[in-house]
């Protein structure tokens, strides 16, 4: 049996049949028969493997479906991926809601029972049991769970790490801790590095490096008396020389993760955000620039970053800054 792996699809499964001719000319391909009448509890090779202990398994949530109405699963973080255990079953985004899946029976009435999983953009690994009934119990689930906050000594115990290419196979949980207590921290390590005007601040406080990632500590200031919309914050790699820019003379670069990632700062207010962008360093003609646009404004503030600093990142180590 091959389980095609399709996400935000239906899971198809193929069976494959050997002719009877062929079957009875190879039958190395074929398991013992008593072997079905076994029960081992789980050791299913007659004692060559270990037994997958019950505190290695993520319990599963029970979920209901069924074919007139749609059972929507609120995620506590962008949905990257979703499998489904058969045909009978459909899931898809909610439209342009990154963290919302829709779920629903493909047919009208089946037996038995069904699984589907899901990663989230968090790391978090979520697996549900799936069974038809005509009415389900619960119709709209949300997953966040209030009573843990995420930290390493205090997660549920169905939650998984899962390490993602874009962090540099790292963990989204690690990434994610590592950039609150940046921000927490707010240090100012970075004194020569900003911009300012009409009573707005923008300051470049940090770089810090960790394992192939960048982190940029950002901070805006509003000493004015009338609130700061921000439209866009933009890291590009421009030349030095350059005059009138480009889009074929620029190189956008985009973060990975953004903390405290504010569309905002109130009048008499300062905000910090911490975003995470792959490690990179710079040509001798190149700097970073950051822009800063005001929303349907015309407060907006652009700062220049030299290699010099990158290379200087600050390096975390054991979540400690040296």
């Amino acid at each position: 049996m091959k389980k095609v792996l399709i996400p935000f699809a239906v899971a198809t499964f193929a069976l494959l049949r050997l002719p009877l001719e062929a079957a009875e000319q190879d039958t190395l391909f074929y398991a013992n028969p008593e072997a079905s009448n076994i029960t081992t509890g789980g050791d299913l090779y007659k004692g060559f493997t270990r037994k997958i202990p019950y505190e290695r398994m993520i319990p599963p949530y029970g979920l209901q479906v069924t074919f007139d109405k749609t059972v929507h699963i609120i995620f506590p973080a962008t949905i990257r991926y979703v499998d489904l255990g058969n045909e009978r079953l459909i899931a898809g985004k909610a439209g342009e809601a990154e963290n919302v899946l829709r779920v629903k029976s493909a047919e009208e009435f089946w037996e038995g029972e069904t699984n589907m999983s899901v990663i989230t953009d968090n790391g978090n690994f979520y697996t549900f049991n799936v069974k038809f009934a005509a009415e389900p119990e619960k119709l709209n689930i949300e997953m966040q769970d209030f009573t843990h906050d995420g930290s390493v000594v205090n997660r549920p115990n169905n939650s998984m790490e899962i390490y993602l290419k874009e962090l540099n196979s790292e963990s989204p949980r690690l990434i994610r801790l590592i950039m609150k207590s940046i921000h927490e921290n707010n240090y100012r390590i970075i004194k020569h590095i900003g911009a300012r005007g009409f009573g707005v601040q923008l300051l470049l406080k940090g770089v810090y490096s960790y394992n192939g990632m960048l982190f940029f500590h950002v901070e805006l200031k509003n000493s004015s008396s009338v609130n700061y919309n921000i439209d866009y914050l933009s890291f590009n790699i421009i030349d030095k020389q350059l005059i009138k820019r480009t889009t074929i003379q620029e190189t956008a670069l985009k973060p990975v993760r953004a903390y405290n990632h504010v569309t905002a700062v109130g009048a008499k207010k300062t905000e910090c955000i911490v975003l995470a962008i792959p490690v990179f360093t710079l040509m001798p003609e190149k700097v970073l620039r950051v822009d800063l646009h005001e929303k349907e404004g015309g407060r907006n503030f652009t700062f220049d970053v030299e290699n010099a600093d990158l290379v200087r990142a600050k390096e975390i180590k054991n979540f400690t800054i040296n």
